[in-house]
């Protein structure tokens, strides 16, 4: 075992364990246990765990956003004092001013990216499990959790005609298999169509006018195209149960950020404009907003008492 199969070993029995629970559930309901759609619904169940465990990190993920999209006034005014300024003393000074505010504000430029570094080692667990199932379906040996005996009935597992462990690549030539062909192209415009989405109406809905002049938006544009189109084209390589994952987890996302945007918007966004409107129509109060600075309350002045102007007596003149 190489040190890449020595590191996910634990997530690919945790991974395999997880769906073979699933699939013992669905045919305990009366599912066929050979059939595809068992193991695709087992695969879809292994999405619903990992992303359930994963809200406390992304609400941690939005808190951390949010905090980025705060500081980049300040982070400007930083970057101003220190332009130009080139020797070792300055570009140290400015390192230490900038996680000061990163501290400040309670975010760090990674927390966004929490997440989806979470989820890879799962990801590239899943993705060695169903890429090892012929060839353990043709040695008899198990994968992880999954018994020979199940790493059969997997590997001849069909959705649509198409088997849950094949590749787009893989399907060319004398043994190609059109179906999985054309599953794998839906799948994959599925997969970077979602995740497009996701991350349109996050800018389109959940920035700040500030947010939307920064230079961590103009990155924000380049990544809305290239991540798509990074994942579309890796698609082609994925078995047909990592799409079915992978295009999961994305619906997963576009719909969690529909109801944080609806619900939980940033401070300052059109969302939010919107969220007031809809509660002022309906005479409700508005509440903070998650991440939403408390402003500090006005000390009101009392004004000190004037003292009264003594007026001066008249003194009575003495009768001549």
């Amino acid at each position: 075992m190489n040190f890449l199969g020595t590191i996910l070993f634990p997530f690919e029995w945790l991974v395999s364990w997880i769906m073979f629970l699933f699939h013992e559930a669905f045919s305990y309901l009366g599912m066929d246990p050979a059939s595809g759609w068992t193991w695709t619904l087992s695969i879809i169940g292994l999405v619903v765990i990992i992303r359930t465990a994963l809200i406390p990190v992304f609400v941690k993920q939005i808190k951390a956003q949010r905090g980025m999209q705060a500081l980049q006034p300040d982070l400007r005014k930083l970057q101003q004092k220190y332009k130009g300024k080139t020797d070792q003393l300055s570009r140290q000074a400015m390192t230490q001013e900038q996680m000061a505010l990163y501290k400040k504000h309670g975010t760090n430029p990674f927390a966004a990216c929490l997440p989806i570094i979470i989820q890879m080692p799962f990801f590239f667990s899943l993705f060695r499990v169903l890429n090892g199932v012929s060839r353990a379906s043709a040695e008899g040996t198990s994968i992880g959790a999954l018994q020979p005996d199940s790493v059969r009935q997997f590997d001849d597992a069909t959705i649509l005609g198409a088997p849950l462990s094949s590749t787009f690549l893989g399907s060319f030539g004398a043994d190609g298999n059109i179906s999985v062909i054309i599953l794998s192209v839906l799948m994959i415009i599925a997969m970077s169509a979602s995740q497009f989405i996701t991350q349109k109406q996050i800018m389109a809905k959940n920035m700040s006018e500030e947010a939307m002049q920064s230079p961590f938006m103009r990155q924000q544009k380049i990544m809305l195209y290239i991540l798509p189109l990074v994942f579309g084209i890796g698609g082609i390589n994925f078995p047909i149960g990592v799409l079915v994952y992978w295009t999961t987890t994305n619906v997963w996302t576009m719909a969690q950020q529909f109801y944080v945007i609806r619900r939980m918007p940033t401070p300052g966004s059109p969302a939010a404009k919107a969220l007031a409107d809809r509660r002022e129509k309906k005479g409700l109060p508005m509440v903070p907003l998650l991440g939403e600075r408390k402003s500090e309350p006005a000390i009101e002045t009392v004004p000190e008492p004037r003292a009264q102007r003594v007026q001066p007596q008249r003194k009575k003149r003495k009768k001549r």
